[in-house]
């Protein structure tokens, strides 16, 4: 192994074991770990079939007929469609996270890196998108192109990547302006080299936790948006789309509001639970103050 990719390897594990030593670093990464697990899962099975119905086993309660979380007034078994669900969560979050990612981080290259012109430019373009919100662009995008969830995914990761943006601008100026890159460029450094070897190392810590941020905020902007009519066709069992259908038998069985809620609810804080944890465990200063 490679002096390079050996203090690398070393990083990795100093922030891996400074974000088990926190409880929220834990929980997080068990909410991050159960939904990829119950996404894969539900590709090759779940307990019945999400999309089945049986009218003779509507309104069931938990744990009655092998059904864990009760039926809906179809006999839709509750367990299997959030199983299923899970798959559009994590779908949402992680192509919205793609995004923002890719897009802040062009934006934030450009905004710097770029002739004055073309920063100016670029800032002006990042504080018109932070002022244009997440659900109001999925909502014009899907009138245009239709309810999807590439729209949610595409709305999403454009209206988040501007945030990212913003913060990634602000790090790549400071780091721009260090010593170690003034002495780089002093030495006939080139500017990708620069960006590859010196840039991106450094500000790769700040990403990774605006970018965990995001999944949290997606998954969020997500269940909003199917919940309103403009994420997956109703077809496609999601959590939103969950809440949707039983909000209207909310007061005679409401634990069938209850469990997507739950989800959700649960998801959010465990990506929100993960990005300050992530933040405290890639800052040495942090980490020092933890110890």
């Amino acid at each position: 192994m490679k002096a390079g990719q050996r203090r690398r390897w070393q990083a990795a594990r100093t922030v891996v074991a400074a974000l088990m030593r926190r409880p929220a670093g834990v929980f997080g990464a068990g909410v991050a770990g159960a939904l990829v697990t119950a996404a894969v899962v539900s590709v090759w099975w779940t307990p019945f079939d999400p999309q089945a119905t049986d009218p003779r086993r509507a309104w069931l309660l938990p744990f009655q007929q092998g059904h864990l979380l009760g039926t809906d007034r179809v006999g839709h078994d509750q367990f299997s469609q959030l199983l299923a669900g899970a798959r559009e969560t994590l779908l949402a979050a992680a192509g919205s996270a793609v995004i923002a990612g890719i897009l802040g981080l062009a934006l934030g290259l450009a905004a710097v890196l770029a002739p004055r012109w073309v920063g100016a430019v670029v800032e002006q373009l990042i504080d018109l998108g932070i002022a244009f919100p997440a659900l109001l662009l999925a909502m014009v995008l899907a009138a245009v192109y239709g309810s999807s969830l590439g729209t949610v995914v595409v709305s999403i990761g454009i209206a988040f990547g501007v945030a990212v943006a913003r913060v990634s601008r602000g790090e790549i100026a400071r780091v721009m302006g260090a010593d170690y890159v003034l002495a780089a460029r002093a030495a006939g450094a080139s500017t990708v080299r620069i960006v590859r070897k010196h840039l991106l190392p450094n500000i790769a810590p700040t990403l990774i936790v605006q970018l965990s941020l995001a999944m949290a905020l997606a998954v969020l902007t997500e269940a909003a948006l199917t919940y309103l009519g403009y994420g997956s066709s109703p077809s496609t069992p999601s959590w939103g789309g969950l809440l949707r259908e039983q909000q209207a038998y909310i007061s005679a069985r409401p634990l069938l509001v209850i469990w997507p809620g739950l989800a959700v609810s649960l998801t959010v804080l465990g990506f929100n639970l993960l990005g300050d944890a992530l933040r405290d465990a890639t800052d040495p200063r942090l980490r020092k103050a933890a110890r």
